[in-house]
């Protein structure tokens, strides 16, 4: 079976969610990403939750084109957090079809977040939905040692980690210690590419990350050594913004760039 390959959000997200879906199709990716919720306050938000009709919007559209979603976002492990406030949108995200959720740690308090994340796998189980941790330098779960630590202690067995190759160089986190993470806690990856210098700055870190990223290959990751640590064939979110190219460039020729890149370097693997 071929790798399933998803179109990200961030990549294009001067797009609506229908959009997006066409975008996916018209690329060539067999799976896109959905953002159920935005990730920062000047993001769009779309009234997508629930049965509403961009809602079905999206799902015509999924029917139209046989793409699929992979995964729905952003859902943040905050200190007020009442988990229960998210199952309107969880079930929104199995509806459409989704296989995990993507999860930020922003909770300072380590015991109360790896409390907060393990009622939320429960809750997410209950929809037959995995959660993935994805660590960020600047969130409450900086790197791989302290996702998969956070994910193990939790003890859901549908939690799992989210490895974004732009993460992983910044919080200097090795390809020894994916190792020691079992395979079942790596369902997917995020995918992209980012120079080998890193900015001096938090602040100029997160720029970087929601806005200029570079397409597979064309970086200082070493894409193929992750490749080789993680399971075999596992699912890739393409997740590559890039800004300043898109002052010229549209999304769909974007992505397919991104498509492009991303099968050279798993030509890389079998060569």
């Amino acid at each position: 079976m071929a790798r399933p390959i998803s179109l990200a959000a961030l990549t294009v997200l001067e797009l609506t969610p229908p959009e997006m879906v066409m975008c996916a199709a018209e690329a060539g990716f067999s799976h896109v990403g959905i953002r159920l919720l935005p990730a920062t306050p000047t993001e769009p938000q779309y009234d997508i939750v629930g049965d509403t009709p961009m809602l079905r919007e999206v799902e015509a559209r999924l029917a139209d084109t046989g793409v699929k979603v992979l995964d729905a976002e952003i859902f943040r492990m905050k200190p007020e957090l009442k988990v229960a406030d998210y199952e309107a949108v969880i079930a929104t995200a199995a509806r459409l079809g989704a296989s995990e959720l993507l999860v930020a740690g922003n909770d300072p308090d380590d015991a109360r977040q790896i409390e907060s994340f393990a009622a939320f796998c429960e809750l997410a189980d209950s929809y037959g939905l995995g959660a993935m941790l994805e660590f960020m330098p600047w969130t409450e779960a900086k790197d791989l040692r302290q996702a998969a630590r956070i994910v193990e202690r939790c003890g859901r067995e549908n939690a799992g980690v989210l490895i974004d190759p732009f993460h992983f160089s910044r919080s200097r986190s090795s390809i020894e210690d994916i190792a020691s993470i079992p395979a079942s806690r790596l369902r997917y990856m995020q995918f992209c590419d980012v120079p080998a210098e890193i900015p001096p700055t938090m602040e100029a870190i997160l720029d970087q990350a929601r806005a200029e990223r570079l397409f597979p290959g064309e970086g200082g990751v070493d894409l193929a050594g992750l490749l080789r640590a993680v399971p075999p064939d596992i699912p890739l979110s393409l997740e590559v913004p890039t800004h300043t190219l898109a002052r010229t460039v549209g999304a769909t020729e974007r992505a397919r760039r991104a498509m492009a890149a991303t099968m050279r370097v798993l030509a890389q693997l079998e060569a």
